[in-house]
């Protein structure tokens, strides 16, 4: 990989201006919608030039980091083939990697075409960044045998008496002196973050007055949290580097299996719109494969969808220094058409990508999609969660009758 590889997608900076790239193999136009600096007003709107197989563009001289926007798309609309186009739906850039404000579920959101909504004010808009110089490449921290501690990180720092009260429920509390002597009293190693990327509330909670606390419900995935991560990317960096001066390396857990899009009864608010044929895996009568238990499952066997993970997994690493991941129901990485497979292309293309062959690599091994339990199925150097071992050493520690031998 050339050393100042950037994704091909996104609001990517350069001199002069701004060059907006999405791709869609299905839709009949995109446009870029640019907002005001509070991301409230649609000032403009540009249609992307079509740049052949799939990828859609355009360079707006003028802008600068900072610019809020959001793409929207056209092409025809029938739910019941998993055709989802509609002009009136703010799309968040799947390549975002940083958004204005966190994402609220609305039901509006899930307007069928042609109801007059649109959704723009009911969504976040993705903010287009001059990202810092990649970092120098160090191996990671971790090695196989040392303690991990799961982290969800508001939950953890949000009521600590000696974490400054702003920076409470925050990645930035993680590196608190408090909180890493803590680490290191328990002879933690790594600590492996729950989902701090921005995630949506699934729809039935608003109702009930509750929230998704551990965000597994992601909507795009480069972007972090703002209400975990007010100072951004740059708040994570810092803490990756303050644990890693402490000797505790950092693995974030990250979602590809699934969307906040749900099923047909879901808000749109990126991928479906631009294309859900492609993003999602979908069965031959158009109804969403549910292999998740979400409502939709991301088809990690298309090209660009391998694509967009791996610049996400690069993302993570060159920026903000991450020491590896955790895949959440990690075999719809390794689905080819629907069948689990050692060998898949995205499994072997993180094995083998040299910016992430030697990051900490963590399975999740089991969905609930056909012969979806793969434990000890994933290949080296993948390292796998253990449910029989977590409950049998809880069975242990609880007293079950028999457990002692």
């Amino acid at each position: 990989m050339p050393a100042g590889y950037r994704p091909r997608f996104g609001g990517l900076v350069g001199q002069g201006g701004i060059r907006f790239a999405a791709w869609s193999s299905a839709a009949s136009r995109l446009w870029v919608s640019i907002f005001d600096e509070r991301g409230n007003r649609e000032i403009d709107r540009l249609e992307l030039r079509s740049e052949g197989e799939g990828v859609h563009a355009l360079f707006v001289a003028g802008l600068a980091a900072g610019t809020r926007y959001g793409f929207r798309a056209d092409g025809d609309y029938a739910p019941e083939r998993g055709l989802w186009f509609d002009p009136d739906k703010l799309l968040v850039d799947p390549y975002a990697v940083e958004i204005d404000r966190p994402y609220v579920y609305d039901d509006r959101l899930t307007a069928r075409r042609g109801e007059g909504t649109d959704t723009a004010p009911l969504l976040s808009k993705a903010i287009a960044g001059a990202l810092a110089e990649p970092l120098a490449a160090l191996p990671p921290l971790f090695q196989p045998g040392g303690l991990v501690y799961e982290v969800p990180v508001r939950a953890f720092t949000m009521l600590h008496p000696d974490i400054p009260k702003q920076q409470r429920g925050t990645i930035a509390a993680l590196a608190h002196p408090a909180v890493v002597e803590h680490l290191k009293k328990l002879g933690v190693r790594a600590v492996e973050l729950m989902p701090v990327t921005a995630s949506i509330d699934e729809r039935h909670l608003p109702p009930l007055g509750l929230r998704n606390a551990w965000g597994y419900n992601p909507v795009t995935f480069m972007a972090l949290d703002p209400r975990l991560a007010p100072g951004g990317l740059a708040e994570l960096r810092q803490t990756v580097a303050a644990l890693r001066e402490a000797g505790i390396g950092l693995i974030l857990d990250l979602v590809f299996n699934h969307t906040g899009e749900s099923d047909r009864f879901g808000p749109t608010l990126s991928l479906r719109g631009l294309d859900s044929r492609a993003y999602y895996r979908h069965w031959p009568d158009g109804s969403l494969v549910n292999d998740t238990g979400t409502g939709n499952t991301v088809a990690c066997d298309h090209p660009v969808v391998q694509e967009m993970v791996l610049d996400t997994l690069r993302h993570f690493v060159r920026h903000a220094g991450v020491d590896g991941f955790r895949f959440d129901l990690a075999p719809i990485l390794g689905r080819v058409e629907g069948v689990f497979d050692t060998d898949a292309p995205l499994l072997r293309a993180v094995r083998n990508d040299p910016v992430l062959g030697d990051r900490v690599l963590i399975a999740e091994p089991w969905d609930i999609g056909p012969d979806g339990y793969q434990l000890g199925n994933f290949p080296p150097p993948f390292l796998e969660w253990n449910d029989r071992y977590r409950d049998d050493i809880r069975r242990f520690w609880r007293g079950d009758r028999g457990m002692v031998g």
